[in-house]
Protein backbone atom coordinates (compact mmCIF):
# COMPACT_ATOMS: atom_id res chain seq x y z
CA UNK A 1 0.00 0.00 0.00
CA UNK A 2 1.30 3.52 -0.96
CA UNK A 3 1.85 6.42 1.17
CA UNK A 4 -1.00 8.22 -1.16
CA UNK A 5 -3.47 5.66 -0.38
CA UNK A 6 -2.66 5.92 3.49
CA UNK A 7 -3.24 9.69 3.66
CA UNK A 8 -6.42 9.43 1.76
CA UNK A 9 -7.92 7.79 4.76
CA UNK A 10 -6.36 10.60 7.20
CA UNK A 11 -6.88 13.60 5.17
CA UNK A 12 -10.67 12.40 5.39
CA UNK A 13 -10.67 11.87 8.98
CA UNK A 14 -9.39 14.78 9.46
CA UNK A 15 -11.67 16.61 7.55
CA UNK A 16 -14.65 14.54 9.23
CA UNK A 17 -13.12 16.10 12.56
CA UNK A 18 -13.23 19.79 11.32
CA UNK A 19 -16.42 19.38 10.18
CA UNK A 20 -17.76 18.11 13.55
CA UNK A 21 -15.89 21.12 15.33
CA UNK A 22 -17.71 23.71 12.89
CA UNK A 23 -21.05 22.10 14.12
CA UNK A 24 -20.59 23.51 17.23
CA UNK A 25 -20.04 26.94 16.02
CA UNK A 26 -17.40 28.44 18.50
CA UNK A 27 -17.06 30.96 16.44
CA UNK A 28 -20.37 32.32 17.63
CA UNK A 29 -19.33 32.45 21.75
CA UNK A 30 -18.92 35.92 20.78
CA UNK A 31 -22.88 36.20 21.79
CA UNK A 32 -22.24 34.94 24.84
CA UNK A 33 -21.29 38.88 25.78
CA UNK A 34 -25.04 39.03 26.64
CA UNK A 35 -24.22 37.15 30.00
CA UNK A 36 -21.78 40.07 30.71
CA UNK A 37 -25.02 42.80 31.70
CA UNK A 38 -26.11 40.44 34.03
CA UNK A 39 -22.98 39.64 35.75
CA UNK A 40 -21.98 43.74 35.80
CA UNK A 41 -25.86 44.71 37.33
CA UNK A 42 -25.55 41.96 39.86
CA UNK A 43 -22.56 43.10 41.33
CA UNK A 44 -23.72 46.88 41.42
CA UNK A 45 -26.91 45.86 42.80
CA UNK A 46 -26.08 43.59 45.48
CA UNK A 47 -21.96 44.91 46.01
CA UNK A 48 -20.46 41.54 45.08
CA UNK A 49 -16.63 42.09 45.89
CA UNK A 50 -14.55 41.43 42.64
CA UNK A 51 -12.31 38.71 43.95
CA UNK A 52 -10.78 35.77 42.58
CA UNK A 53 -13.66 33.58 43.81
CA UNK A 54 -15.85 35.78 41.48
CA UNK A 55 -13.21 35.40 38.73
CA UNK A 56 -13.31 32.00 38.92
CA UNK A 57 -17.17 31.87 38.75
CA UNK A 58 -17.19 33.61 35.90
CA UNK A 59 -15.03 32.09 33.88
CA UNK A 60 -16.88 28.41 34.52
CA UNK A 61 -20.05 29.87 34.09
CA UNK A 62 -19.01 31.14 30.62
CA UNK A 63 -17.81 27.79 29.93
CA UNK A 64 -21.09 26.15 30.48
CA UNK A 65 -23.41 28.68 28.16
CA UNK A 66 -21.25 28.16 25.70
CA UNK A 67 -20.82 24.57 26.19
CA UNK A 68 -25.08 24.59 26.28
CA UNK A 69 -25.13 26.82 23.36
CA UNK A 70 -22.88 25.00 20.86
CA UNK A 71 -25.28 22.22 21.67
CA UNK A 72 -27.98 23.90 20.49
CA UNK A 73 -26.21 24.72 17.50
CA UNK A 74 -25.59 21.05 16.77
CA UNK A 75 -29.01 20.13 16.87
CA UNK A 76 -29.99 23.58 14.57
CA UNK A 77 -27.19 21.93 12.12
CA UNK A 78 -28.67 18.35 12.30
CA UNK A 79 -32.68 19.59 11.64
CA UNK A 80 -32.09 22.55 9.30
CA UNK A 81 -29.59 20.78 6.88
CA UNK A 82 -31.97 19.86 4.23
CA UNK A 83 -33.60 24.20 4.20
CA UNK A 84 -30.10 25.38 4.91
CA UNK A 85 -29.18 23.60 1.14
CA UNK A 86 -31.29 26.51 -0.35
CA UNK A 87 -29.68 29.58 1.68
CA UNK A 88 -26.71 31.25 0.06
CA UNK A 89 -24.28 31.59 2.60
CA UNK A 90 -25.86 28.47 4.98
CA UNK A 91 -25.72 25.71 2.28
CA UNK A 92 -21.89 25.85 3.08
CA UNK A 93 -22.63 24.25 6.64
CA UNK A 94 -21.15 21.10 7.62
CA UNK A 95 -24.21 19.00 8.07
CA UNK A 96 -25.70 20.82 4.59
CA UNK A 97 -22.79 20.01 2.68
CA UNK A 98 -22.86 16.48 4.17
CA UNK A 99 -19.77 15.55 5.53
CA UNK A 100 -20.43 14.64 9.22
CA UNK A 101 -21.28 11.35 10.79
CA UNK A 102 -25.12 11.89 11.38
CA UNK A 103 -25.10 9.12 14.91
CA UNK A 104 -21.82 11.00 15.87
CA UNK A 105 -23.79 14.12 15.57
CA UNK A 106 -26.33 13.61 17.68
CA UNK A 107 -24.30 11.87 20.18
CA UNK A 108 -21.81 15.22 20.32
CA UNK A 109 -25.12 17.21 20.95
CA UNK A 110 -26.03 15.68 24.25
CA UNK A 111 -22.21 14.98 25.28
CA UNK A 112 -21.83 18.82 24.98
CA UNK A 113 -25.00 19.81 26.76
CA UNK A 114 -23.57 17.26 29.55
CA UNK A 115 -20.79 19.41 29.64
CA UNK A 116 -22.49 22.56 30.47
CA UNK A 117 -24.78 20.93 32.71
CA UNK A 118 -22.34 20.11 34.80
CA UNK A 119 -20.04 22.82 35.19
CA UNK A 120 -22.93 25.33 35.75
CA UNK A 121 -23.22 22.99 38.59
CA UNK A 122 -19.90 22.97 39.78
CA UNK A 123 -21.41 26.86 40.32
CA UNK A 124 -24.80 26.81 41.55
CA UNK A 125 -28.10 25.14 41.28
CA UNK A 126 -29.49 28.52 39.80
CA UNK A 127 -26.61 28.69 37.36
CA UNK A 128 -27.56 24.66 36.28
CA UNK A 129 -31.35 25.52 35.80
CA UNK A 130 -30.53 28.93 33.48
CA UNK A 131 -28.37 27.24 30.89
CA UNK A 132 -30.71 24.09 31.18
CA UNK A 133 -33.60 26.65 30.45
CA UNK A 134 -31.46 27.71 27.24
CA UNK A 135 -31.25 24.31 26.08
CA UNK A 136 -34.44 23.57 25.98
CA UNK A 137 -35.47 26.95 24.60
CA UNK A 138 -32.82 25.56 21.58
CA UNK A 139 -34.83 22.05 21.15
CA UNK A 140 -38.46 24.26 21.36
CA UNK A 141 -36.56 26.17 18.70
CA UNK A 142 -35.70 23.18 16.32
CA UNK A 143 -37.89 20.38 16.95
CA UNK A 144 -40.63 19.17 15.32
CA UNK A 145 -43.83 19.33 15.83
CA UNK A 146 -43.71 22.60 18.10
CA UNK A 147 -40.29 23.53 16.24
CA UNK A 148 -41.14 27.57 17.01
CA UNK A 149 -38.83 28.69 14.49
CA UNK A 150 -41.27 28.26 12.09
CA UNK A 151 -44.17 30.07 13.53
CA UNK A 152 -44.26 33.66 12.52
CA UNK A 153 -43.21 36.48 15.58
CA UNK A 154 -42.85 33.22 17.69
CA UNK A 155 -39.49 32.58 15.89
CA UNK A 156 -38.61 35.96 17.24
CA UNK A 157 -39.98 35.99 20.63
CA UNK A 158 -38.41 32.12 21.24
CA UNK A 159 -34.94 33.08 19.59
CA UNK A 160 -34.38 36.43 21.57
CA UNK A 161 -35.72 34.94 24.85
CA UNK A 162 -32.08 33.72 24.75
CA UNK A 163 -31.09 37.10 25.80
CA UNK A 164 -32.54 37.27 29.25
CA UNK A 165 -31.66 33.53 29.79
CA UNK A 166 -28.03 34.96 29.28
CA UNK A 167 -28.62 37.76 31.70
CA UNK A 168 -29.80 35.39 34.45
CA UNK A 169 -26.86 33.16 33.50
CA UNK A 170 -24.47 36.44 34.17
CA UNK A 171 -26.93 37.34 37.19
CA UNK A 172 -26.52 33.98 38.98
CA UNK A 173 -22.77 33.61 37.97
CA UNK A 174 -22.86 36.73 41.18
CA UNK A 175 -25.57 35.76 43.06
CA UNK A 176 -28.20 32.87 43.99
CA UNK A 177 -30.11 34.86 46.30
CA UNK A 178 -32.56 36.82 44.81
CA UNK A 179 -34.48 37.00 41.34
CA UNK A 180 -32.92 39.42 38.79
CA UNK A 181 -35.45 42.51 38.23
CA UNK A 182 -38.61 41.61 35.85
CA UNK A 183 -38.54 45.13 33.82
CA UNK A 184 -34.58 44.45 32.94
CA UNK A 185 -35.38 40.96 31.87
CA UNK A 186 -38.37 41.85 29.60
CA UNK A 187 -35.66 45.25 28.07
CA UNK A 188 -33.81 42.72 27.74
CA UNK A 189 -35.80 40.11 26.04
CA UNK A 190 -37.30 42.63 23.65
CA UNK A 191 -33.73 44.33 22.58
CA UNK A 192 -32.85 40.59 21.49
CA UNK A 193 -36.67 41.04 19.31
CA UNK A 194 -35.47 43.86 18.25
CA UNK A 195 -31.44 42.65 16.56
CA UNK A 196 -33.47 39.37 15.51
CA UNK A 197 -36.22 40.83 13.72
CA UNK A 198 -34.36 43.04 11.38
CA UNK A 199 -32.11 39.73 10.80
CA UNK A 200 -35.27 38.35 9.49
CA UNK A 201 -36.17 41.88 7.83
CA UNK A 202 -32.66 41.69 6.06
CA UNK A 203 -32.80 38.02 5.14
CA UNK A 204 -36.00 38.74 3.44
CA UNK A 205 -35.17 41.73 1.85
CA UNK A 206 -32.17 40.08 0.02
CA UNK A 207 -33.59 36.45 -0.64
CA UNK A 208 -36.66 37.64 -2.27
CA UNK A 209 -40.64 36.42 -0.98
CA UNK A 210 -40.32 32.92 -2.73
CA UNK A 211 -36.41 31.93 -1.71
CA UNK A 212 -37.09 33.50 1.52
CA UNK A 213 -40.41 31.34 2.19
CA UNK A 214 -38.88 27.84 1.00
CA UNK A 215 -35.98 28.59 3.14
CA UNK A 216 -37.69 29.21 6.55
CA UNK A 217 -41.62 28.66 6.84
CA UNK A 218 -42.13 31.59 8.74
CA UNK A 219 -41.09 34.15 6.32
CA UNK A 220 -44.60 32.90 4.73
CA UNK A 221 -46.54 35.14 6.88
CA UNK A 222 -44.03 37.84 6.64
CA UNK A 223 -43.40 41.28 4.40
CA UNK A 224 -41.31 43.46 4.49
CA UNK A 225 -43.42 46.24 6.11
CA UNK A 226 -45.10 43.61 8.90
CA UNK A 227 -41.13 42.88 10.16
CA UNK A 228 -40.19 46.38 10.05
CA UNK A 229 -43.40 46.76 12.39
CA UNK A 230 -42.55 44.60 14.59
CA UNK A 231 -38.84 46.32 14.66
CA UNK A 232 -40.53 49.07 16.01
CA UNK A 233 -42.49 46.94 18.45
CA UNK A 234 -39.52 45.83 19.80
CA UNK A 235 -37.73 48.50 20.10
CA UNK A 236 -40.59 50.83 22.01
CA UNK A 237 -41.26 47.95 24.13
CA UNK A 238 -37.38 47.16 25.31
CA UNK A 239 -36.69 51.02 26.20
CA UNK A 240 -40.27 51.70 27.64
CA UNK A 241 -39.46 48.60 30.65
CA UNK A 242 -35.45 49.53 30.53
CA UNK A 243 -36.63 52.91 31.72
CA UNK A 244 -38.85 51.38 34.13
CA UNK A 245 -35.90 49.78 34.92
CA UNK A 246 -33.81 52.96 35.90
CA UNK A 247 -36.50 54.66 37.77
CA UNK A 248 -36.77 51.86 40.43
CA UNK A 249 -33.13 51.11 40.94
CA UNK A 250 -30.41 52.83 39.01
CA UNK A 251 -31.21 56.58 37.84
CA UNK A 252 -27.77 56.96 36.99
CA UNK A 253 -28.30 54.80 33.84
CA UNK A 254 -30.39 57.39 32.42
CA UNK A 255 -27.12 58.66 30.62
CA UNK A 256 -26.62 55.40 28.87
CA UNK A 257 -30.00 56.21 26.97
CA UNK A 258 -28.99 58.31 23.84
CA UNK A 259 -26.02 55.78 23.30
CA UNK A 260 -27.82 52.90 23.28
CA UNK A 261 -30.45 54.84 20.68
CA UNK A 262 -27.80 55.38 18.85
CA UNK A 263 -26.89 52.29 18.48
CA UNK A 264 -30.06 51.15 17.49
CA UNK A 265 -30.26 53.55 15.26
CA UNK A 266 -27.07 52.65 12.98
CA UNK A 267 -27.54 49.08 13.46
CA UNK A 268 -31.36 49.81 12.10
CA UNK A 269 -29.45 51.48 9.26
CA UNK A 270 -26.95 48.90 8.27
CA UNK A 271 -29.88 46.16 8.00
CA UNK A 272 -30.51 48.07 4.93
CA UNK A 273 -27.38 47.27 3.28
CA UNK A 274 -26.52 44.23 0.34
CA UNK A 275 -25.46 41.53 2.35
CA UNK A 276 -25.91 43.17 5.72
CA UNK A 277 -23.71 41.88 8.34
CA UNK A 278 -27.18 42.32 10.73
CA UNK A 279 -27.68 38.89 8.95
CA UNK A 280 -24.57 37.08 10.77
CA UNK A 281 -24.38 38.92 14.11
CA UNK A 282 -21.31 36.40 15.17
CA UNK A 283 -19.23 38.55 12.53
CA UNK A 284 -20.65 42.31 13.69
CA UNK A 285 -16.81 42.21 15.10
CA UNK A 286 -15.61 43.18 11.55
CA UNK A 287 -17.37 45.90 11.77
CA UNK A 288 -15.12 48.86 13.27
CA UNK A 289 -17.26 51.74 13.21
CA UNK A 290 -20.56 49.56 15.68
CA UNK A 291 -17.85 47.57 17.75
CA UNK A 292 -16.35 51.05 18.54
CA UNK A 293 -19.94 52.51 19.62
CA UNK A 294 -20.94 49.19 21.30
CA UNK A 295 -17.79 49.76 23.29
CA UNK A 296 -18.65 53.23 24.32
CA UNK A 297 -22.31 51.64 25.60
CA UNK A 298 -20.53 49.72 27.47
CA UNK A 299 -18.55 51.43 28.48
CA UNK A 300 -20.95 54.24 29.91
CA UNK A 301 -23.36 51.11 30.87
CA UNK A 302 -20.91 49.71 33.44
CA UNK A 303 -19.46 53.48 34.60
CA UNK A 304 -23.29 54.43 35.91
CA UNK A 305 -24.08 50.95 37.59
CA UNK A 306 -20.98 52.07 40.36
CA UNK A 307 -21.16 55.55 40.38
CA UNK A 308 -23.96 57.37 42.07
CA UNK A 309 -25.13 60.72 41.31
CA UNK A 310 -27.63 61.71 44.41
CA UNK A 311 -28.85 65.57 42.43
CA UNK A 312 -30.95 62.82 40.10
CA UNK A 313 -33.06 61.76 42.63
CA UNK A 314 -34.33 65.67 42.95
CA UNK A 315 -34.69 66.11 39.03
CA UNK A 316 -36.48 62.57 38.89
CA UNK A 317 -37.89 62.22 42.20
CA UNK A 318 -39.16 58.75 42.67
CA UNK A 319 -43.51 58.22 43.09
CA UNK A 320 -44.09 59.28 46.72
CA UNK A 321 -40.73 61.29 47.61
CA UNK A 322 -40.80 64.68 48.55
Amino acid sequence: MSLTTLSLPLSAAKGRLSAHLDLLRLDHSMKQVFVLPGIVIAASLTGQPANASLLWRVVVGLLAVIAVASSNYVLNELLDAPFDRLHPTKRLRPAARGSINIPFAWAQWLAVACVGFLLALVVSKQLFFSVLALWVMGCLYNIPPIRTKDVPYLDVLSESINNPIRFCVGWYIVTGAVLPPASLLIAYWMLGGYFMALKRFSEYRQMGYESASLYRRSFLFYSEQSLLVSVLFYAATSMLFFGAFIMRYRMEMIFAFPFIALLMAVYFNMAFQLDSPVQNPEKLYREPGLMALLGLCCTVLVLTSFVHFPWLQQIFPKSGAH
